[in-house]
C-alpha cells in the first residue's frame, strides 16, 4: 500500500477540532515570494519543485555568490553573530510522542532486537499495524504557546533560537508547499516554525532553523527488513521515501550515495525554509558531508547568501566536521568544544540532557553549573553555546528544562557583561583542568577547581571567570601577575580596580609576581564567579 495513503488505515483519527491559526492559509512570515503554489497532489508538487529549482539556479546565476568554494569564501561572518554567545536549540516533533530512547526513535523502532523495537511492540503493537506514521495524529501540541516559550528563552538570557524545522524522521514542523507531511497539514495543524519565528521577532531574538532532512535518505530503511508499514513501492512524496539500506551511518562515505531526485528535493526543501521564514542562522546535521551532497550544498549556500544580499542582512550557516570548505560557513562542534581559543567564530551545541536531544521519560540531566562552566569556556575561546531543550508532545516544557534555563538566566543577569559582546583575551584559560577537544566529549566529568579560570575582555576590562569557588573566599589569578623586567608575563598593565560581580563591590586585592590576589567574603555559590578587572 502506498505510504501516502496509509494514514487512512491508522488506528488513531486525526484531530477534528481546529487549532489556533488553522484558518490562516499563509504564513505571516515575510519572504515567501517565488515559492511553488500551495501543496496539492503529487503532480502539483513535482511541477512546483521543477519551477522552484529553476528559480534557485537563476538566483545563483544572477547573484554575487556562485556555487563554488572559491566564490563562497567571499563570505564574512556578520558582526551581529560575533556578538551573540548563547542560543536555544529545540528538538520537538513526532518523536516526542513515544518519548522513549531518543529523537532517533523513528529509526530505532524498526531495528529488530533494539530496546525501541521491543518497547514499540509491547506498547503499541506490531509494526505492520502501528508504524511511526501513526504517532502523527497523537502529536496534538494542545499546550503549545509559543509566546510563553519565547518569554522563557529570553529570561534564560538566550539571544537566538534554533527550532528543528525537519528532523531525520521527515516530518516538517512548518507550513510546507513541497510536502503534505507537515505540522500545518496534520498533527498539530499549526505552523510551528512560523509561530516561533514571529514571537522571536517580537521579543528581539534572532530566529534560526535547523534541517536534518538529508539523513532521511537512510533513516527509515531498516523497516524494509521485516513485515512493517514501510514497504515498497515508495515514491517521492511518500512519508517514508526513500528508506534506503544503511551500512554504517557513522562512516558517511561507505553509505550509498543519495540520488539526484532526493538531493533536488532536499535542495528545494532547504531553500523553502530560507524563503518562507528568513532564518538568520541555518544549522545542518552531519550527513551533508557525504560527497554526493556537496554540489547541492554549495548551491544552497550560494542561494542563501545571495538571498541575504537581497534582504540586506548577514546570515550564518552552521556545519559539522569538514562539510564546508573552511571560511565559507561557521563550524559547529556537537557535544564538545575546542581546547584552545580560535581566531574565527565557532559554535558548540549540546543538550540539557545527556542521553537525548528530545524529551524522553527519565532523561538524565546535566546541572546548570556544568552548562555555565561550558558557556564560560566556550566564550573564552571565541565560541558560542547552542543549548538544546526537549518539550513534551503536548507543548509543555518539562520542569527540569525550565529550572535549568531559569538558573542560567539568573546567572547571566548578574554576570552577562563577561559573556555578551565579549571577546577573547590574549589568554583564554588558566588552571589544572584541561578540556578534551572534539565532538561528543562533554560527557566526560570535569572536576573544576578554584584555580580554573576563563578569560574574556570588553572595553577597559578583563573578566576572570572562576569556575568553582564553592566555600572559598580568595583566589589567585596567575595570568595577571605583576611583570618583572624582561618577564614574559601575560599581563603588563596597571590595574585600576577589581570587582566581584554580584558580591562585594570593593574586595581586597593585591598584585605581585605570583598573581592577582583577591579576597572577599566566603562565596557560597555553586555557580561560576566573575572578577571584573578594570585596567587603567
Amino acid at each position: 500500500m502506498d505510504v501516502c495513503l496509509a494514514m487512512k488505515g491508522s488506528r488513531r483519527h486525526m484531530p477534528g477540532s481546529k487549532s489556533r491559526g488553522e484558518d490562516s492559509q499563509e504564513s505571516k512570515v515575510e519572504g515567501s515570494a517565488g515559492l511553488p503554489g500551495k501543496a496539492g497532489g503529487p503532480k502539483d508538487m513535482e511541477t512546483g519543485k521543477r519551477e522552484y529549482l529553476e528559480q534557485i539556479y537563476r538566483v545563483i546565476e544572477n547573484g554575487r555568490f556562485k556555487d563554488t568554494w572559491e566564490s563562497l569564501q567571499q563570505y564574512h561572518v556578520p558582526e551581529w553573530y560575533e556578538k551573540i554567545k548563547f542560543g536555544i536549540f529545540i528538538h520537538w516533533g513526532v518523536y516526542s510522542v513515544p518519548a522513549f530512547g531518543s529523537e532517533w526513535y523513528s529509526r530505532n523502532m524498526y531495528i529488530q532486537g533494539s530496546k525501541e523495537y521491543e518497547h514499540h511492540i509491547k506498547t503499541y503493537g506490531r509494526h505492520k499495524d502501528f508504524g511511526y506514521k501513526d504517532f502523527i495524529p497523537m502529536f496534538q501540541a494542545e499546550n503549545f504557546h509559543p509566546e510563553e516559550w519565547v518569554e522563557l528563552f529570553k529570561d534564560s538570557g538566550a539571544q537566538y533560537i534554533m527550532p528543528v524545522a525537519e528532523h531525520h524522521d521527515g516530518f516538517q514542523m512548518y507550513d510546507s508547499r513541497l510536502s503534505i507531511w507537515n505540522a500545518k497539514n496534520m498533527g498539530p495543524k499549526r505552523d510551528v516554525l512560523g509561530e516561533l519565528t514571529e514571537e522571536c521577532k517580537k521579543a528581539g531574538l534572532i530566529n534560526g532553523a535547523s534541517s536534518h532532512r538529508v539523513e532521511h535518505w537512510f533513516f527509515m530503511g531498516r523497516g524494509k527488513e521485516f513485515d512493517s508499514d514501510i514497504r515498497e513501492p515508495l515514491k517521492p512524496g511518500d512519508f517514508y521515501w526513500p528508506a534506503m539500506p544503511e551500512r554504517d551511518h557513522h562512516d558517511i562515505f561507505s553509505e550509498p550515495a543519495p540520488s539526484q531526485e532526493f538531493l533536488e528535493d532536499w535542495l528545494c526543501r532547504t531553500c523553502e525554509l530560507v524563503d518562507r521564514y528568513r532564518p538568520k542562522i541555518l544549522y545542518f546535521d552531519w550527513w551533508i558531508q557525504h560527497s554526493a551532497v556537496k554540489p547541492y550544498l554549495r548551491k544552497f549556500a550560494a542561494y542563501y547568501y545571495n538571498r541575504a544580499d537581497e534582504w540586506g542582512e548577514g546570515v550564518v550557516i552552521n556545519y559539522k566536521y569538514d562539510a564546508f570548505a573552511f571560511g565559507t560557513a561557521v563550524p559547529d562542534i556537537e557535544r564538545g568544544q575546542f581546547a584552545d581559543a580560535k581566531p574565527y567564530a565557532w559554535q558548540s551545541d549540546t543538550a540539557v540532557a545527556k542521553n537525548s536531544w528530545c524529551y524522553t521519560e527519565g532523561n538524565d540531566y546535566k546541572n546548570s553549573w556544568q552548562i555555565l562552566c561550558d558557556l564560560a569556556d566556550i566564550v573564552s575561546k571565541n565560541g558560542r553555546l547552542l543549548l538544546n531543550i526537549g518539550p513534551k508532545a503536548d507543548g509543555t516544557i518539562p520542569d527540569e528544562d525550565r529550572r535549568i534555563l531559569t538558573e542560567i538566566g539568573r546567572w547571566l543577569k548578574v554576570n552577562g557583561q563577561a559573556i555578551y559582546d565579549a571577546r577573547p583575551w590574549k589568554k583564554s584559560a588558566e588552571g589544572p583542568t584541561r578540556i578534551e577537544e572534539g565532538q561528543f566529549t562533554d560527557k566526560t566529568e570535569r572536576r573544576f577547581t578554584s584555580q580554573d579560570i576563563r578569560f574574556t575582555a570588553k572595553g577597559d576590562s578583563i573578566y576572570g571567570i572562576c569556575l568553582n569557588m564553592k566555600g572559598k573566599n580568595q583566589v589567585c589569578i596567575r595570568s595577571l601577575r605583576k611583570a618583572a623586567d624582561a618577564d614574559k608575563s601575560d599581563f603588563d598593565g596597571a590595574i585600576k580596580s577589581v570587582e566581584v560581580l554580584g558580591y562585594d563591590r570593593n574586595p581586597w586585592w593585591e598584585q605581585d609576581r605570583e598573581g592577582l590576589h583577591v579576597r572577599t567574603v566566603e562565596i557560597d555559590s555553586h555557580m561560576p564567579v566573575v572578577f571584573r578587572v578594570e585596567i587603567d
